[in-house]
């Protein structure tokens, strides 16, 4: 092989390895994929944090610049709480409302499941 040839397959495989490294979740198997089991506490926490917490933010108050600028709902406040039903909750979730984007190609029934029981535990 001459020396190009292999710097190029060494520059490639570097490349992908780098890729794989910027996004691990692409190479999980379909047997552990999220849609395949219920997820406990934590996985709901890293969903939210993932998903929730750019304009909700890790505590759920909304006080954080992006939050601010979307108007995003302070998912902690009691009275929004005690009025809004957990079948609302997973549809903005699913559905998205306002300027809050849909979830439901992303993420799976049990996904939003598990996200509707975070956001009512958020209550203050």
């Amino acid at each position: 092989m001459s020396k190009n040839l292999q710097f190029v397959a060494l520059a490639g495989a570097g490349l992908i390895s780098f890729c794989l490294w910027l996004n691990p979740t692409s190479t999980a198997s379909p047997a552990t994929s999220a849609g395949s089991r219920p997820f406990p506490e934590s996985d709901a926490r890293s969903l939210y944090t993932k998903n929730c917490a750019t304009c909700h933010g890790k505590d759920g108050r909304s006080k954080v610049f992006k939050g601010k600028l979307t108007h995003a709902r302070d998912l902690t406040d009691a009275q929004w709480q005690d009025q809004v039903s957990d079948e609302r909750i997973y549809n903005s979730i699913a559905n998205g409302k306002g300027k809050m984007p849909a979830f439901k190609k992303k993420l799976s029934e049990a996904d939003i499941n598990s996200l509707t029981s975070f956001v009512r535990n958020l209550k203050k």
